[in-house]
C-alpha cells in the first residue's frame, strides 16, 4: 500500500510539472547556453567580451530578453565571428528572431535549430556554411524569413522550405545549390520575398512560381543558366515590385503578360538571349523605374506605348538589334536620368526634347547610324556627367551649353561629322575627367583656358584627325592631371609651349602632322611619366635636347620628318625602355650610338640622314671617335664591378651563415602547432606536416615554397608554406592578407582555403588540391599543345568570373594585385580557380585608387599606372587579365620572348596596329583549327582590357558581359581561316568604348529584414 501511494505522488508530481518550450526539457539555463554559444566561436575582435557571468545574460551584447527573462532575440550580425555555430542554440527554446548574417562562421547549420518552434527570423547570410540545406527545419512553421544568402551550401534547392506555410521572404542566392527549381516553390500563400539568383541551376522555370499572388521581389538570374524563357504565368504576380532575372540564359520573347505587373518599378532581364520585339504591354507599367532589357537579340523599334512611363529614371536597352528612329517620346520621359541605347540600328536624328527636363545624368548613343546635330539642351539641369555619342553621323556644331555644364566628366563624340569650334569654357568645366572629339570636321584653335581653373581630375584629351589650327597656347600648361594628350593630324602651328613640361603626370603625347616649328623644349623632359612621344611629321628644328634621357620610363620616340640637326645625343642610348625610335627623314649628322637599346635598332630608324653614319648606315669618316677609348673605359669599369660584387658576394655569404645560424637556435624554441580551420576537417597539423617533403614540392615562389600531400581521409591537398610574422614586423609575406581574403570570400572560382597551421616559425595554409596547376604551367609547358581553344576560353571566362566576384561582389572590395597565368589553377576539369592573395588589398571606396609605397606584382603584368604612379585600382587588375588573355591567345610568356625591353603588350601591338590580318600571325600555333570568330572576340577583350589609360579599360563585370557574348561565326566553317578576318562587331565596340554601365549587384537583401 505505501509503494502504491508513492506511485501515485509521483505520477501527480510528473503531471503538474510546468511544460517546457517546444514539449521536450532544457537541459540547460539560458546564460550557459550562450557561454556554450560562445565557445563555439572565434572572436578576434573581442565582441562577445562581455558575455561572462559577473553580469546578467539579458544584458549582453546581441541579446533581446522578453519581461519574464527569456532570451527571445539574438543578434550576432557583422561581429567578424568565426568557428561553427554550436548546436546549443537549440536549447533556447524561447527565440524568435536570430541573425548571425556578415560573419565568418562554417560548417553545417545545426539541425537542432528545429528545437526552436517559435523562430519567426532567420538570418544566416554572408557566411561560410556548408554542407546541404537541414531538412529538419521544416519543422519550424511559425518562420517567417529564411536569408541563407552567400555562403557554401550545396545539393539541390531544398523542398523541405515548401512545408514552411508562414514564409514571407526567403532568400537562398549566391550558394552552390543545383538542379531545377521545384514547381512545389509555387505553394506558399504569404511570400514576399524569393531569390535563388546566383546558383547553378537550370532547366526550365516551373509556371508554378506564378501561384505566388502575394510575391513582391523575385530574383532568379545570375550565374543560373535555365531553358526557355518567361513563363507567361509570372503574369498573375499582379503585387511584384522587382523582377531580377538579368544573366541567366533566358530565350524566346518576352510575354505580354508583364505589361499587367502593374506595381512594377524595376524590370532587369538583361544579358539573356530574348528576342522578338518589345511588347508594347510594357508601356502599361506605369510605376517602373528602371528597365534593363540590355545584350539580348531584341529587334523590332521602341513602342510608342513607352510614352506612358511617366516615373521611368532608368532605360537600358543597347547591345540588342533595335532599329528605326529613336522616338520624340524618349526625349519627353520627364523622370529619365540614364539612357543607354548603344549598338543598335538607330537611325534618324536625336529627340530635341532629350535632357530638358533637367535630370539627365548619363547618355549613350554610340555605334548606332544617328544624323543630325545635338540638342541643345542636354544638360538643362546641370546634371549630366556621362554624354557618349561616338560611332554615328552626327553633324553641326558642338553645343555651346555644354562649355557651362559643370556637372560633365566624361565626353566622348569621336568618329563623327561635327564641325564649328569648341565651346568656350568646355575644357575648364570642374569635374571634366575625359574628353574625345577626334576624327572630327572641328576647326579653330585650342582652347585658350587662361587662368581658369582646370579640373586635377581630366585625364585625357583627344582632338586627332581635326581641322585645329593655330598655336599652342601658353595655359596649356594648366592641365595638371592630364595623362593623353592627343592631338595629332591637324593643323596646330607656332612653337611647342615650354610650360607642357608642367604637365607631370603626362604618359602619351602626340603631336604628330602639324605645323609645329622651333626647337623641342627641354621642358617636356620634365614630364617623367611619358611613355609614348610623337612630335614627327612638323617643322622642328635645332638639336635634340639631350634632357630627353631623364625621361627613365619612355618606350617610343618619334621625332622623325622634321628639321632637326646635330647628333643623336649618346645619353639616349642608354635609356634602357626605349623599345622604338625613329629619327629618318632630318639633318642628323654625326656617329649613331650602338650600344644599349640602339644596339637593337635598325636601319629604317635613322634613313633620310645623309651625314649620320654607323651600323646599317655605312662607315663613320676618320674624324670621328670609333669608340676604341669608350671601349677601353668600359673595360676598366668592368673590372671595378667584378671586384665589388665578388666583395658583395663574400658579406652575402657570411651574413647568410649568421642568419642559418640564428634560424637554428630559433628552432629550438619553436612553439606547438595550432590548426585554424574554416570548415569542416578530417585531419589535423600533423597529418599536415607530413607533406614537408622534398620529393612532394610542386612549385616554389617568391612567398613560399608548395607542397601536395594525402590526408588520411585519403583527400589531396596543397600545403603553402610561409614563415612566420615576426615580433613588430611590417612584412608578413603576403600570410595576413591572404588568411584575411581568403576567409572571407567563397566562389566557385576562387580557391578555397581549408584551414592553416602556424606555430612560431613557419605558417601552413592548406588548399583544396589543383591536379592540373597552374595555367602558366600548363600553357607554357609539354601540355600546351594539348590546351584547345574551347578549354582556354572557358578558363578565360572562369577566371574572369573570380575576378569580378572580388571587384564587385565583396565587402569590402579586393584587389588582387598579382593577376597572373601562373595563380590561375586548374582543377582536374581544367575548371579555373583564381589563387594567391599575398598581394592582396582591401578597397573602402570602390572606385578611388590607392597609393601603393612600392610597386608588387609580376614583371609583365603590371599596368602602365600602377608602375609609374604607384596608384592601384581595380583597372590595374583588368590591364594583369588583358595580359593573360593575350598568353592564351598566343600561346607565348609576357616576356622573354620579344627581346629586351618588349613585353606581349608591346609585341602585339607592333604585330597587329596597322594591319589587322597580323592577329592571324601572332595565334598560338600549336592550335591546329580554331573558331576565329571567337579568337578575335578574346583577342580584342584583351586589347580593350590592356589600354594604356585605366579609364578607358572596362570593369571586370563588363569584361564577364563580352566574353560571354560571343559573335555568331561567319559563313565560313568555324575551323576556317578566312583571308581578311574582321573584328567581331561587339568586341571592336569595346574596344572603342569602354561602357560605363549600371549593371545591378546580384539579389541584394531587402533593406530591413527585422522589419517583417
Amino acid at each position: 500500500m505505501p509503494s502504491l501511494l508513492l506511485l501515485l505522488l509521483l505520477a501527480l508530481l510528473f503531471l503538474l510539472r510546468p511544460p517546457s518550450a517546444g514539449g521536450a526539457p532544457n537541459p540547460m539555463p539560458e546564460d550557459e547556453t550562450l557561454l556554450s554559444l560562445k565557445s563555439s566561436f572565434s572572436d578576434p575582435s573581442f565582441a562577445l567580451s562581455g558575455w561572462n557571468s559577473t553580469s546578467p545574460h539579458c544584458s549582453w551584447l546581441g541579446v533581446g530578453c522578453d519581461a519574464a527573462g527569456r532570451v527571445v532575440s539574438l543578434d550576432l550580425s557583422a561581429l567578424n565571428l568565426s568557428g561553427v555555430l554550436s548546436p546549443a542554440v537549440g536549447h533556447l527554446h524561447s527565440l524568435l528572431n536570430l541573425s548571425a548574417a556578415s560573419n565568418l562562421i562554417s560548417g553545417p547549420i545545426p539541425a537542432e535549430l528545429s528545437r526552436v518552434p517559435n523562430l519567426r527570423f532567420l538570418n544566416l547570410s554572408n557566411n561560410i556554411f556548408n554542407a546541404s540545406f537541414p531538412s529538419s527545419l521544416s519543422n519550424l512553421k511559425n518562420l517567417q524569413v529564411l536569408d541563407l544568402y552567400n555562403n557554401n551550401l550545396t545539393g539541390p534547392l531544398p523542398l523541405e522550405v515548401t512545408e514552411l506555410p508562414n514564409l514571407r521572404h526567403l532568400h537562398l542566392g549566391g550558394n552552390f545549390f543545383s538542379g531545377t527549381i521545384p514547381p512545389e516553390y509555387g505553394r506558399w500563400e504569404h511570400l514576399e520575398y524569393l531569390a535563388v539568383s546566383g546558383n547553378e541551376l537550370g532547366g526550365r522555370i516551373p509556371p508554378e512560381i506564378g501561384n505566388l499572388t502575394s510575391l513582391r521581389q523575385l530574383y532568379l538570374g545570375y550565374f543560373n543558366s535555365y531553358d526557355g524563357g518567361i513563363p507567361p504565368e509570372f503574369g498573375n504576380l499582379t503585387e511584384l515590385v522587382r523582377l531580377d532575372m538579368a544573366s541567366c540564359g533566358l530565350s524566346g520573347e518576352i510575354p505580354s503578360q508583364i505589361g499587367g505587373l502593374l506595381n512594377l518599378d524595376t524590370l532587369f532581364l538583361q544579358v539573356n538571349g530574348l528576342s522578338g520585339g518589345i511588347p508594347p504591354e510594357l508601356g502599361q507599367l506605369r510605376s517602373l523605374k528602371s528597365m534593363d532589357l540590355s545584350n539580348n537579340v531584341l529587334s523590332g523599334e521602341i513602342p510608342a506605348s513607352f510614352a506612358e512611363l511617366k516615373n521611368l529614371t532608368l532605360l537600358n536597352l543597347f547591345r540588342n538589334r533595335l532599329h528605326g528612329a529613336i522616338p520624340d517620346l524618349v526625349g519627353d520621359l520627364p523622370a529619365l536620368e540614364v539612357l543607354q541605347l548603344w549598338e543598335n540600328n538607330f537611325t534618324g536624328v536625336i529627340p530635341r526634347q532629350l535632357g530638358i527636363s533637367g535630370r539627365l545624368q548619363l547618355l549613350d548613343l554610340s555605334s548606332n547610324k544617328l544624323t543630325g546635330n545635338l540638342p541643345p539642351d542636354l544638360c538643362a539641369g546641370n546634371r549630366l556627367q556621362t554624354l557618349i555619342a561616338l560611332g554615328n553621323f552626327l553633324f553641326g556644331p558642338i553645343p555651346e551649353s555644354l562649355g557651362k555644364c559643370e556637372s560633365l566628366s566624361r565626353i566622348r563624340m569621336g568618329e563623327n561629322y561635327l564641325n564649328g569650334s569648341i565651346p568656350n569654357g568646355l575644357f575648364a568645366l570642374p569635374k571634366l575627367a575625359q574628353i574625345e572629339l577626334q576624327d572630327n570636321l572641328l576647326a579653330g584653335g585650342f582652347p585658350d583656358t587662361g587662368e581658369s581653373p582646370i579640373s586635377p581630375t581630366l585625364g585625357q584629351i583627344s582632338l586627332s584627325n581635326n581641322r585645329l589650327s593655330g598655336p599652342l597656347p601658353p595655359s596649356i600648361g594648366n592641365f595638371s592631371g592630364v595623362q593623353k594628350l592627343l592631338l595629332d593630324r591637324n593643323q596646330f602651328s607656332g612653337s611647342i609651349p615650354p610650360e607642357i613640361g608642367r604637365l607631370r603626370q603626362l604618359s602619351k603625347v602626340d603631336f604628330c602632322s602639324n605645323r609645329l616649328s622651333g626647337p623641342i623644349v627641354p621642358e617636356i623632359a620634365q614630364c617623367k611619366l611619358l611613355t609614348f612621344v610623337d612630335l614627327s611629321g612638323n617643322d622642328l628644328s635645332g638639336e635634340i635636347p639631350a634632357d630627353i634621357s631623364a625621361m627613365r620610363i619612355l618606350n617610343y620616340l618619334n621625332l622623325s620628318r622634321n628639321h632637326l640637326k646635330g647628333s643623336i645625343p649618346p645619353s639616349i642610348s642608354t635609356m634602357q625602355s626605349l623599345t622604338a625610335v625613329d629619327f629618318s627623314y632630318n639633318n642628323l649628322s654625326g656617329l649613331v650610338p650602338g650600344t644599349g637599346q640602339f644596339s637593337y635598332f635598325n636601319a629604317t630608324s635613322f634613313v633620310g640622314n645623309p651625314d649620320l653614319c654607323g651600323p646599317y648606315l655605312g662607315p663613320c669618316p676618320s674624324n670621328i671617335d670609333g669608340g676604341t677609348s669608350s671601349a677601353h673605359a668600359l673595360s676598366s669599369t668592368f673590372k671595378l664591378l667584378l671586384v665589388i660584387g665578388l666583395l658583395i658576394c663574400s658579406i652575402a655569404f657570411a651574413i647568410a651563415a649568421i642568419l642559418k645560424a640564428r634560424s637554428l637556435k630559433r628552432a629550438s624554441d619553436a612553439r606547438a602547432w595550432k590548426l585554424t580551420a574554416f570548415q569542416r576537417l578530417d585531419f589535423a597539423c600533423d597529418d599536415v606536416l607530413d607533406c614537408l617533403k622534398e620529393e612532394n614540392i610542386i612549385g616554389k615562389g617568391g612567398a613560399g615554397i608548395v607542397y601536395k600531400g594525402v590526408m588520411p581521409n585519403g583527400e589531396q591537398v596543397a600545403v603553402k608554406r610561409l614563415p612566420a610574422i615576426s615580433r613588430g614586423s611590417s612584412h608578413d609575406h603576403g600570410f595576413s592578407a591572404e588568411i584575411q581574403t581568403l576567409g572571407r570570400i567563397r566562389h566557385r572560382h576562387i580557391v578555397r582555403l581549408l584551414g592553416f597551421c602556424s606555430n612560431h616559425e613557419s605558417n601552413l595554409l592548406v588548399y583544396e588540391y589543383m591536379p592540373n596547376g597552374s595555367l602558366g604551367e600548363v600553357l607554357h609547358g609539354k601540355k600546351g599543345g594539348h590546351l584547345h581553344w574551347d578549354t582556354r576560353y572557358k578558363i578565360a571566362l572562369e577566371a574572369a568570373k573570380g575576378l569580378c566576384y572580388l571587384h564587385h561582389d565583396c565587402s569590402p572590395l579586393i584587389l588582387h594585385r598579382d593577376v597572373k597565368s601562373n595563380n590561375i589553377l586548374l582543377d582536374s576539369g581544367f575548371e579555373a580557380h583564381v589563387a594567391d592573395f599575398g598581394l592582396a588589398k582591401f578597397l573602402q571606396d570602390s572606385g578611388t585608387s590607392e597609393c601603393m609605397s612600392a610597386i608588387a606584382g609580376s614583371y609583365g603584368y603590371i599596368a602602365p599606372e600602377y608602375a609609374y604612379t604607384l596608384k592601384v585600382d581595380e583597372k590595374s587588375d583588368v590591364y594583369s587579365f588583358g595580359v593573360v588573355l593575350l598568353e592564351l591567345v598566343t600561346g607565348r610568356k609576357p616576356v622573354g620572348e620579344f627581346g629586351d625591353g618588349v613585353d606581349i603588350v608591346q609585341w602585339v601591338r607592333r604585330m597587329t596596329d596597322s594591319n589587322k590580318e597580323g592577329v592571324l600571325q601572332i595565334l598560338d600555333p600549336r592550335l591546329p583549327t580554331v573558331p576565329l570568330h571567337e579568337v578575335m572576340h578574346v583577342f580584342y577583350v584583351a586589347m580593350l582590357c590592356v589600354e594604356e589609360q585605366s579609364v578607358e579599360r572596362p570593369t571586370m563585370r563588363e569584361v564577364v558581359q563580352i566574353l560571354t557574348e560571343l559573335p555568331k561565326p561567319a559563313d565560313k566553317p568555324a575551323d576556317e581561316k578566312p583571308e581578311k578576318p574582321s573584328p567581331p562587331p561587339a568586341a571592336e565596340t569595346a574596344i572603342n568604348e569602354a561602357k560605363e554601365q549600371q549593371s545591378p549587384t546580384p539579389t541584394p537583401p531587402p533593406p530591413d529584414l527585422l522589419s517583417i
